[in-house]
């Protein structure tokens, strides 16, 4: 658990203890304070994420093509939702691991699963408001899932698990898949050089030369 969590989290509780107070001492301060807790969520988001990636967005319709269209493509995509703070929080991360471990071979994509229900469905990711499994992190090789992030147990609880870069660069073995993929990773096949040939005389005919005698 990083610091900002922490730091979250005693904001959270203590949001939860002073609404309790008013409503032990008054009813009508109670409700007023968690109207303006709700509007200050509301309006007052955390920006999002506009910096630098090498990252390619999914939707709905377009995220099976992209996993089925080469087999030799190793993808790790991210399941996220724009209301979810650990998500925000996650992006820079995520965009930075894009920069450095993007290639031919190894890719990053994003899907919206809080736009996208139906691929949350399907990729069985939770989006319920009080879920663990945002950000979820999932290996694509051949096209198939090997591993994901956070991992679900047995009873369909998310393991904890922390999302710093780290983390990310030792469960999913960045630099060993980015070394396979550049191995994997066909180089352009340049045509030889044609060898400059003799230009053949265009315009006037050559001319006749007379010989002294």
């Amino acid at each position: 658990v990083t610091v900002e969590q922490h730091i979250g989290n005693i904001f959270m509780f203590s949001k939860v203890a002073n609404a309790i107070l008013f409503f032990r001492l008054d009813i009508r301060m109670g409700l007023l304070y968690l109207t303006l807790c709700i509007v200050f969520l509301m309006t007052c988001k955390p920006p999002l994420y506009m910096g630098p990636e090498y990252i390619k967005y999914f939707s709905d319709k377009t995220i099976d093509e992209e996993l089925d269209r080469d087999k030799r493509v190793t993808w790790i995509v991210e399941f996220f939702a724009n209301w979810s703070s650990e998500c925000q929080s996650f992006a820079p991360i995520f965009a930075d691991l894009s920069l450095k471990y993007n290639c031919s071979g190894l890719q990053f994509g994003k899907v919206d699963v809080g736009r996208y229900t139906d691929v949350s469905t399907r990729y069985k990711v939770s989006t319920s408001p009080l879920t663990k499994q945002l950000p979820t992190l999932i290996l694509f090789q051949g096209g198939t899932e090997t591993m994901r992030r956070p991992q679900i147990d047995k009873k369909g609880r998310a393991v904890s698990w922390t999302f710093s870069e780290e983390n990310v660069i030792r469960e999913f073995n960045l630099n060993e898949l980015y070394q396979k993929a550049k191995k994997q990773s066909k180089p352009r096949e340049e045509g030889p050089e044609e060898p400059p040939g003799t230009q053949a005389a265009a315009g006037h005919p050559a001319e006749e030369t007379k010989k002294d005698k």
